[in-house]
């Protein structure tokens, strides 16, 4: 395409075509705006990821800096743009250990995130050096943003936002996310743009903003999140599932090498996390003639070798569903007894210690408690609604539940780590909507030891 003669040859049109895109190029800054974040993702010694939402596909950097010495100003930049719903992942590395950061962010010279208190810590290299530090663990599952347009007609299924200021009221180290925090509707599960759509509306949250600023996030996701109500294996779009997942959060890894799905793992202070998947290997609990499972071999194999390898005195193990109950009754593992008993019986056969099972899904909170023949308890700590209608489950037969745990409304869980090494304690509590403790439940790591 040839261009206008006189724009090469005359000042004028020429300064005129530079002053338009000059112009251009300033109004999209000015208009750039901050959608949601920045939130922190996993954290380890020497690195970190944040992530964030903006308006419109541009450049962005993240300044970085030890609090207290403003003049050792480092930047990390990201380019964000349409196909990721203008999302973006920060990896900050080469850190120092045990060392605190401010951070702002920024399009061009205008600051897009600039908070007081806008910062974030490396976890402490204790080891061989001191006893382990405390930390505080909140977690929580099913989280509803109402949106009429899609929601079903009648009452609200979601309320009660306000439960995102609570937890960041804890000062919490870590927030983990157990299954549920979208809930996909049916324009929404259909298509790459639903899937993205949905995401992008519940992440905005405004009273949400205040936790993902506040501490290190990690997730793993339920049927909601992944698909339909009680979605399995099956569905056909849980590729794009996944991808919209990686896009939204910042864990350390997604899926296990060779095998797929989202798993991963992580370790904070002395405690190890084991984040599993619990919907990308699933059956359909009805088949007949088909060996019925949540997790599979795979996952299951590498869950037991990574509990074995463990010196820690807690391991904690996420998963969607309840896993230690006894009631078969809707997404229960007891539902998968062959799968259930596999898994409790390898525990067993290979002493390992220390197991403490989190899982959501049920819209009620409850702690379950049962023991080995060697005297070892093992943990299942259910933990949800929090922002979805609850539902009370006091009728159900779980033999195993500690009696006074059940909570039917919306509430959130924090786990208190501490003591020194080889006298650790995890202090369990049931917190409602407001962020009052309601139930509290302590175990020490001598509990999960064998006896005999």
């Amino acid at each position: 395409m040839s261009l206008p003669f006189d724009m090469f040859n005359s000042y004028w049109p020429l300064k005129t075509v530079l002053s338009f895109i000059i112009a251009s190029v300033s109004v999209a800054a000015l208009s750039q705006r901050l959608v949601s974040g920045p939130m922190l993702g996993y954290v380890t010694h020497t690195e970190c990821a944040i992530w964030i939402q903006v308006s419109a596909p541009c450049k962005l950097e993240l300044v970085y800096w030890p609090s207290g010495e403003p003049g050792e100003k480092k930047i990390s930049r990201v380019q964000v743009g349409e196909e990721s719903a203008n999302t973006g992942h920060f990896i900050i590395g080469n850190l120092k250990p045990g060392v605190e950061y401010q951070y702002l962010v920024r399009s061009g010279n205008r600051r897009l995130a600039d908070f007081p208190g806008q910062r974030f810590r490396t976890q402490i290299l204790w080891q061989y050096r001191e006893d382990p530090p405390p930390f505080r663990i909140a977690l929580g599952s099913c989280a509803y943003i109402n949106e009429p347009e899609m929601d079903r007609p009648g009452k609200s299924y979601g309320g009660d936002y306000g439960i995102f200021h609570s937890i960041a009221s804890t000062n919490p180290d870590i927030m983990l996310w157990l299954g549920d925090h979208v809930y996909f509707r049916e324009p929404d599960w259909s298509s790459w743009t639903g899937m993205l759509h949905r995401y992008s509306h519940d992440r905005a949250c405004p009273e949400l903003q205040e936790l993902l600023r506040s501490c290190s996030h990690y997730a793993i996701w339920d049927d909601h999140d992944f698909g339909p109500d009680d979605a399995n294996g099956s569905f056909i779009h849980k590729d794009r599932s996944k991808k919209v997942f990686e896009m939204f959060w910042a864990n350390p890894s997604y899926g296990i090498p060779g095998i797929g799905g989202t798993t991963t793992a992580f370790s904070f202070n002395d405690v190890d996390f084991f984040l599993l998947d619990n919907r990308t290997f699933r059956t359909e609990s009805t088949l007949i003639g088909t060996s019925k499972q949540i997790l599979g071999q795979a996952q299951i194999e590498w869950l037991i070798q990574g509990l074995k390898y463990s010196q820690a005195p807690f391991k904690f193990v996420a998963i969607g569903g309840q896993f230690l109950s006894d009631a078969k009754v809707f997404e229960n593992h007891a539902n998968y007894e062959e799968e259930r008993a596999l898994i409790l019986g390898r525990i067993e056969e290979e002493d390992i210690d220390g197991v403490i099972f989190l899982s959501g899904d049920r819209h009620s909170a409850s702690i379950s408690e049962s023991s080995f023949q060697d005297g070892r308890k093992i943990i299942d700590f259910t933990c949800s609604p929090l922002t979805a209608s609850a539902y009370d489950h006091s009728k159900e037969a779980n033999s195993f539940m500690v009696q006074g745990s059940g909570f039917y409304e919306r509430n959130f869980g924090v786990i208190e780590v501490e003591g020194s090494k080889g006298n650790r304690t995890a202090t369990i509590q049931i917190l409602d909507k407001s962020g009052k403790e309601v139930f509290e439940y302590i175990i020490h790591e001598k509990d999960l030891q064998k006896k005999l």
